[in-house]
Order: C-alpha cells, then sequence, then structure tokens
C-alpha cells in the first residue's frame, strides 16, 4: 500500500484545486447578482478540505475550516449577508487556509497571531445566528465515552472492533477517498479489509449514483472508539457507517452466493453483463484501496488525465530539441551529398521535419499551463498592499486561462508582485487626490494575458496619476544616474524606473522606498527571454507590458547572413523581406537610410555594424531588408547579407556561460555543428534608433 507520504501528497493536491474553486468563488460571490450555487460550491470546497484534512490529524486546519464553514453556512441559509466586511473576512479566511495548507505542506505552522484574529473575526460574524448549528455539530459530534480501567493493571487491553463503511455518491462528489479513511484506521491498529461488492448491479444498468461499495474492517486496537470516531468525523453525513465491538456481533453466516465460485460467462456471452458483485477482494489494510472509479464516473464526458512528473515532460523536451538538431545535421548531410533535387529524399526529408514540430508542438502542449493561478494568487497580494496604504483597490483579471510554458509559471509571481504593488503604492493616487480629480475613491488595477503574434502578452494597467516624468528625472539627476541636463525622450524617462537603486519614496515602507523593486522585474522577465515595457499618461494611468516567448526551448528563426558570420532572427518579429529600389530609400541627418514602404517611412539598421562586423553600413543594393515589429511596436528595416532558410532551432541559453551579450538572446546549434547566436530584435532596434535619433539632432544641431 502506498505510504502515507504518497496519501498526503494526493490531500495536497487535491487542496490546491479545491483552494483554486474557493478563490474563484469568492470572487463570484462580490457580484451582487451572484447564484445561490455559488455560495454552495464555496462550502463544498472548504468542507471538502476539512473532511480530508481530519484524516490526517492536521488540528489547526480542521479548526478553522469548521469554523470558516460556519459562515458560509449561515451565508447559505440568508442569515448573513455577503456584503463588503464579510467578504473581507471571507477572502482573508481564504489566504489564511492556503496558509494552513502550505504549512502542513512543509511541516510547519502557520502564524498564531494571525490565526487568532481570524478565528476571532469570523466568530464576530457567527454571533448567535450560528449558536443552533453549533449545538447542532457538537451534539452530531458527541460519542458516550466508556471509561476502559483495564491499562491499570498492566499492558493495554486490545479490543476488536467490527467496521462497516457503504460511502453515499456525495462522499466521492465531496473529495473523501475511503482508502485515506482505511489507511487512518490501520494506523489505530491491525486491519483486516474486506471489500463487499454482492450489492452493487450489473455494469449494463449501473449509475455513478448508484454507489453500492461497501467495506468491512476489523480493527483490533488498544485505541479508545473514540479515535474511530474521530476518523469519520467529517463523512458521517454521506456514508452509513456501523461501528461494534466484535463480542456484540452475532456471528451471521456468510450467503451462500457470496461464497461460491464466480460464475463465468458461456461462450459468446458479452462480459459487460457480469456482476462486479462476482468479484471479492479481501486483504490487510497495506493494500490501496481504490476508489477513484466511482469517483470518476461523475465525469463522463471529460478527457481522462493523468499526473506526470515534470521532470519526464523536461527530459522528453530535450530530446525533442536533439531531434531538431539531428534533423538539421541530417539535412545539411543530404544538401553537402547533392541529393536536395531527388524528389524521394526531399519529400522524406520533409516528413521528418513535419513529425518533428508535431511532436515539439505536442509536448509543448503537455507543459502549457494557464496563468489562472498565477492571477488567483495576484488578487492576494493585491489586498496585503491595499491595507499596507491604506488605499481601496480593485483587481480586474482577463485571459487568466493564457497558457504558458511551466517553467514560466512560478518564475512570474515576483515580477508580477513587484508590478501589482508598484502600482498600488506609486501608481494609484490616494482616496482624496481621486475624489478631487473626479475619479472613484476605489482604484482599479487590471492583469490582463493574450497570445500576440506568437508571444505572450501580460499587461499590468492602473488607472492612477501616471508617470510624473519631471520628478523621475530630478530624481534620477540627484542620484547620479543620469548627467545633468541630458536629453532625454519620454520613454527614456520612463525607462529610469528600471534603473538598479532608482526608487521614488524617501521614505522605507513594508511596499517600497529601498531602491528594489522594478530592476529586479526586468532581469527577471529578461532572464525568462522576455521584454518590459512601460506606457504612460499623465493623469489616467500607466501600463507594464510584458512580452513572453511561448516556450523557452525551441523557437522558428530565419538563418540570415552577415559577412562570414550565420545568425537567427526570430521569426515572429518578421513582417517582411524585400529587395529596395533607388526610389523608396532616403538619407537622414549624417549617415541615418529609411526605407518608403506604404506610406511609411521606416530606419534601416545594418545588422553587420550593429555587432561590429564592420565599419561602415553595406550599400542597400547589397544584400536583403528584412521589416521588423518588436514588441514595442517600434518598426525598423534590417540590413542583411542574405536569406539562407527558415527552419525549428532549439535554443542554448548563454548568459550562464558567457553573461549577456547586447543584441543576443540566445544561440543554437546548426546542422553542420556550427554554433549561430539568436538575435534580439528589440534591443536591436531600440540602440540603434536612440542612436540615430541623437545622430539625427546633433547634425541638426550643428547645420
Amino acid at each position: 500500500m502506498p505510504d502515507m507520504d504518497e496519501f498526503l501528497e494526493m490531500f495536497f493536491v487535491e487542496c490546491d484545486e479545491l483552494l483554486d474553486s474557493l478563490a474563484t468563488g469568492l470572487r463570484a460571490m462580490e457580484a451582487p447578482d451572484h447564484e445561490k450555487e455559488t455560495v454552495h460550491s464555496v462550502f463544498r470546497a472548504v468542507h471538502s478540505m476539512k473532511g480530508a484534512a481530519a484524516a490526517f490529524g492536521l488540528s489547526d486546519l480542521v479548526t478553522f475550516a469548521h469554523r470558516f464553514e460556519t459562515v458560509l453556512d449561515l451565508l447559505r441559509s440568508d442569515k448573513l449577508t455577503a456584503d463588503e466586511e464579510v467578504m473581507t473576512v471571507l477572502h482573508r479566511s481564504s489566504d489564511l487556509l492556503t496558509d494552513l495548507v502550505t504549512a502542513a505542506r512543509q511541516s510547519s505552522a502557520a502564524d498564531p497571531v494571525r490565526l487568532e484574529e481570524l478565528l476571532g473575526d469570523l466568530d464576530r460574524l457567527i454571533g448567535d445566528e450560528g449558536d443552533d448549528a453549533e449545538d447542532d455539530a457538537l451534539a452530531m459530534e458527541f460519542t458516550p465515552l466508556t471509561l476502559d480501567f483495564s491499562p491499570l493493571a498492566g499492558e493495554p487491553a486490545i479490543t476488536t472492533y467490527k467496521i462497516v463503511m457503504m460511502p453515499d455518491p456525495e462522499m466521492y462528489r465531496t473529495g473523501n477517498d475511503p482508502a485515506a479513511l482505511i489507511h487512518a484506521l490501520s494506523q489505530l491498529g491491525d486491519a483486516t479489509v474486506t471489500l463487499n461488492a454482492t450489492n452493487v448491479p450489473k455494469l449494463s444498468v449501473w449509475s455513478q449514483d448508484d454507489t453500492r461499495l461497501s467495506w468491512e474492517i476489523k480493527l483490533a486496537t488498544t485505541a479508545p472508539v473514540t479515535d474511530i470516531h474521530q476518523i469519520f468525523e467529517f463523512v458521517v453525513d454521506c456514508c452509513q457507517l456501523d461501528i461494534h465491538e466484535l463480542s456484540d456481533v452475532v456471528a451471521q453466516p456468510a450467503p451462500a452466493d457470496s461464497l461460491a465460485e464466480p460464475e463465468l460467462p458461456a461462450p459468446g456471452e458479452p462480459v459487460s453483463d457480469l456482476a462486479p458483485s462476482d468479484v471479492e477482494a479481501t486483504s490487510k489494510a497495506a493494500t490501496p484501496v481504490e476508489a477513484g472509479a466511482s469517483k470518476a464516473g461523475q465525469t463522463t464526458g471529460q478527457a481522462a488525465t493523468i499526473r506526470v512528473s515534470l521532470d519526464r515532460v523536461d527530459k522528453l523536451m530535450n530530446m525533442i530539441g536533439e531531434l531538431v538538431i539531428k534533423e538539421a545535421m541530417l539535412y545539411q548531410v543530404i544538401e553537402t551529398a547533392g541529393f536536395t533535387e531527388d524528389p524521394d529524399v526531399v519529400t522524406a526529408l520533409e516528413g521528418i521535419r513535419q513529425l518533428a514540430g508535431d511532436i515539439q508542438e505536442s509536448v509543448m502542449s503537455i507543459r502549457a499551463q494557464p496563468l489562472k493561478l498565477v492571477f488567483q494568487r495576484m488578487h492576494r497580494i493585491l489586498r496585503e498592499a491595499a491595507d499596507a496604504t491604506g488605499k481601496k483597490v480593485r483587481l480586474d483579471t482577463l485571459g487568466e486561462n493564457t497558457e504558458v510554458d511551466k517553467t514560466m509559471i512560478e518564475r512570474l509571481i515576483d515580477p508580477l508582485t513587484h508590478m501589482i504593488r508598484n502600482s498600488i503604492d506609486h501608481g494609484l493616487e490616494d482616496a482624496v487626490t481621486r475624489q478631487r480629480r473626479g475619479k472613484p475613491q476605489e482604484g482599479t488595477i487590471t492583469l490582463s494575458a493574450a497570445h500576440r503574434s506568437g508571444r505572450v502578452q501580460i499587461e499590468v494597467s492602473d488607472d492612477g496619476g501616471g508617470i510624473d516624468r519631471e520628478r523621475v528625472r530630478r530624481i534620477a539627476e540627484e542620484r547620479g544616474l543620469i548627467p545633468q541636463g541630458a536629453t532625454l525622450s519620454s520613454n527614456e524617462i520612463d525607462s529610469l524606473l528600471f534603473l538598479p537603486g532608482f526608487s521614488s519614496k524617501d521614505e522605507v515602507s513594508a511596499l517600497s522606498g529601498r531602491g528594489v523593486g522594478l530592476d529586479v522585474v526586468r532581469r527577471e522577465i529578461m532572464a525568462l527571454g522576455g521584454r518590459v515595457m512601460i506606457q504612460s499618461k499623465e493623469g489616467e494611468g500607466t501600463t507594464f507590458s510584458i512580452a513572453l516567448p511561448l516556450t523557452l526551448a525551441v523557437l522558428e528563426g530565419m538563418l540570415i547572413q552577415l559577412r562570414d558570420q550565420t545568425m537567427v532572427l526570430p521569426i515572429t518579429a518578421v513582417q517582411e523581406t524585400l529587395r529596395p529600389t533607388s526610389a523608396t530609400l532616403h538619407g537622414i541627418g549624417k549617415n541615418g537610410r529609411v526605407l518608403s514602404n506604404r506610406g511609411e517611412l521606416i530606419p534601416i539598421i545594418d545588422l553587420a555594424c550593429s555587432f561590429g562586423l564592420r565599419d561602415a553600413p553595406a550599400p542597400l543594393d547589397d544584400g536583403v531588408l528584412i521589416v521588423v515589429e518588436t514588441d514595442s511596436h517600434k518598426r525598423a528595416a534590417l540590413h542583411v547579407d542574405g536569406i539562407f532558410d527558415q527552419r525549428q532551432v532549439v535554443i542554448k541559453s548563454l548568459e550562464e556561460n558567457y553573461g549577456r551579450v547586447p543584441g543576443v538572446s540566445a544561440a543554437t546549434i546548426l546542422g553542420d555543428g556550427k554554433i549561430a547566436l539568436i538575435i534580439d530584435p528589440e534591443e536591436i532596434v531600440l540602440s540603434s534608433l536612440s542612436e540615430q535619433g541623437r545622430s539625427a539632432m546633433a547634425f541638426a544641431a550643428n547645420g
């Protein structure tokens, strides 16, 4: 039978799902027209956690969940109204319930002061209205105690009990597992378990609501009967239970049918017509009892799922990467051998390439996880930050089902936490200022996510006062972050917020003032191969945008030539390729060049010059122009010497061994075994445009 750690892990996984349902339900309850079923679902989530926690002896979790569900019971019976005060207590209770589960998982203790404070808040909500419910619960849980003085005479007396348990359908629906209950019983002594399936109907007429499986457990234990009742404490309302001392039970002869050999189907008779009662299992409690089949029967029509270790998926992903490299090598060998004109070889090679791509997409879909759990955690971060600043704030979320690579999920929590806190502390005005500006006293922060142009775009927006650029500039000059009187655009001033050590707070608080914040955000997002940008309008608010790759393993790239080097340009940034004519080319400033394309003037960047591969830009009649658009919606035409191919490449990080390389996001291995750098279009375009802008201004100033 699986050990206790395995059952605990199953319990914690179940708790994660229930906490997700709880948080979603509480937010839905904030709507004035929420459905009654929403309250019921929230109640069931807390009740299920309490019942499962009791089986593992998690007393703090059980006590708090019991008080929590009492308040929810008053809400669903209309004895309490879900006003702002009540919802505040419920949200904080949900946060503490999460902490209690985490503490149980880590074998640590939650904050006892906070636990007592919230228990007091729940008691105040319960008041006199909850007395009847508490009395009923106490009456239901009361079990007469028989005093046993046998331990005084020497060794503890062993008593054998017969326990018959027949779960109702509700027991499975609420997440209570008979296997966990039986395992808890086995901890009290020597248990013999017999599964009774004699009353289960034939499969052809079986219904998921017709659960007739029952278990008979003979338990020899020195523990008092109250310990047995405590194990079943939270399932007595959804389970038929009978507990007796074995000496009190009159032995009954077993039915003849149950002792007979099971009747095998006649030749040609369908096996599905056999009744499950034809099988009886008898085992020690050390053998797992599977109840998942009954429970799974309730999800008819849903896809079956399995849990797989992330390490196995990562190993598979690495193998896919190697397959992509081998495919590129195979193509190189075929090309060198001169077989690229053979249609059979080309067809077979394209088939291998397509198959590798399909496998890679399938593995990526396995690794993909919705951002919902991350977004839900931000609700708690917002509540804590709002309490610390005394501001009233609401968080709206959009696109929480947008999927990203599993490896990014946890690494996004810290950056988003910094952004949410920054928006509350710096972005949103106090209530008096908002009222003077004609805004609602309650500020709004919007957290959204979407797939755009092959990337994941996450935005944190507030309806605050926007960035005070004059103040930002003054602080940067005072701290020596920029030269006095430097000429900076609005975007460049906004970017000062990401400099290490920058803080617009003069006093250190729980949220800010230590010079640590947005620089951490930028560093962590860049470590994920992403980009973070700011857009702000004074008096209206600020938006932080994060652009992330869909995967950290493989990307679709365009192989380009720069002098004698081969590099990779991510295909997601490419808009079009073209060979310019003299009529579409224009000069600007001293050395600047722009492309006239469909009524738009697009700056031209010589990539070989950007990487120091040549001193002066090459003539534009040589090579090709690739029009790209960055995550910040900047457009530029990259001048390259040639284009080889478009293919999937495996991403290999450079930062661990070489540090950050300007204009380069990563590297890859080509089919001939050579290393090719993967270009960072955003950094190349922004740095080149800034340099061209300064050159143009200097040229204009000098006449």
